[in-house]
């Protein structure tokens, strides 16, 4: 049976009140997880998870999304030098199309949980369930509430980029590099002249394909 609570932050402005209250109730790891390329239109959704050692105070971690490329990039050292366990996990858009994207996430992140290496006694999710048989918060916005959910932000949000890196080099008529596999209105543009490459998801493009029907059936949209 999986425990899980949806709360409000319990500590106003301190970025690490959830953390403090599990800490003190006698959790020592606390395993903070997110994920990263939810919404993009091509390729893996990657999840982390992060578990630090009580007291673990890093500053200048906060939401990926509000940090530079470069910050994050330095961050992400310092997550993984001081962190007690890091986990990844990838679920590729071929699984993204077959399950959809929720529980695509969510699998993701059950994975990350089963790569950090021990057995974390609480986690802190953003706005999620992990269908694992550990009890869990899912905090709304907790990449802005949470330092550990913020942590394991930036490494989701460091590894996708260095993947969309790679993918890049292999699909460079599609400019991954600097849309990250989002819908901008460059990578549609590519699209639609190129046709989807096997790294996009299916389900995420029948709208844009819409406008250019010759790619549905061969695409079985």
């Amino acid at each position: 049976m999986i425990a899980v609570s949806a709360v409000p932050s319990p500590g106003g402005e301190d970025f690490l009140a959830y953390e403090r209250r599990l800490w003190s109730q006698g959790y020592v790891a606390v395993a903070g997880i997110d994920e990263a390329g939810r919404g993009a239109l091509l390729a893996s959704v990657v999840a982390a998870a992060v578990v630090l050692r009580p007291g673990t105070c890093l500053d200048g971690v906060r939401d990926s999304k509000a940090l530079s490329a470069k910050r994050r990039e330095a961050l992400y050292d310092v997550i993984m030098k001081r962190a007690l366990a890091v986990g990844i996990g990838v679920v590729d858009a071929e699984t993204v199309d077959r399950i959809n994207i929720k529980q695509a996430a969510r699998l993701a992140m059950k994975r990350a949980v089963d790569n950090l290496g021990i057995i974390p006694d609480y986690l802190l999710v953003d706005a999620e369930v992990v269908p694992a048989p550990i009890p869990q918060t899912a905090v709304v916005h907790g990449d802005a509430l949470s330092q550990t959910i913020a942590a394991a932000s930036i490494i989701a949000k460091v590894t996708r980029d260095r993947m969309c890196e790679v993918w890049d080099e292999e699909y460079p008529q599609y400019h991954i590099r600097s849309h990250k596999g989002y819908c901008t209105r460059e990578h549609v543009a590519a699209i639609l002249k190129h046709g989807p490459c096997p790294l996009h998801r299916k389900t995420f493009l029948r709208n844009i394909l819409a406008q250019q029907p010759s790619f549905g059936p061969d695409l079985g949209l």
